[in-house]
C-alpha cells in the first residue's frame, strides 16, 4: 500500500530561527532515499507505511535528542497501488492551471 505522509515537525523550547533544526529532520528524509518534496510550511513522503513512518521516527529522535518540547503534525495519504503518486498528483494540477 503506497503511503504520502505529509509533517512538520520543530522545537518549542528554542527561540524564533528554527531552520538549524528543521534542516536536520530534512536531511534524514533526504538520505532515506524516498522521494519527496520540501515545502515552507511542512515536507512530504512517499514510500511503504514501515517506510515513512520510520523516517518520522528518526526525525523526532534527532530532535529530542537536544530539544525537550517538539511539535509534530502528521497528515497520511494511504492507497493501493503503484507509487509515484508525489509527482503525479502535483503534476496533474500543474497540467489543469
Amino acid at each position: 500500500m503506497s503511503a504520502i505522509l505529509d509533517f512538520s515537525i520543530f522545537p518549542l523550547d528554542k527561540g524564533v530561527s528554527l531552520s538549524a533544526y528543521v534542516a536536520r529532520a530534512v536531511k534524514i528524509v533526504k538520505e532515506s532515499g524516498l522521494p519527496y518534496v520540501f515545502s515552507p510550511m511542512s515536507t512530504s513522503i512517499e514510500g511503504e507505511w514501515d517506510e515513512v513512518m520510520a523516517v518520522v521516527t528518526r526525525c523526532k529522535e534527532a530532535l529530542m535528542a537536544d530539544c525537550g518540547r517538539i511539535h509534530l503534525v502528521i497528515r497520511v495519504d494511504l492507497r493501493d497501488g503503484p507509487g509515484g503518486r508525489l509527482e503525479s498528483k502535483i503534476r496533474a494540477v500543474e497540467e489543469k492551471l
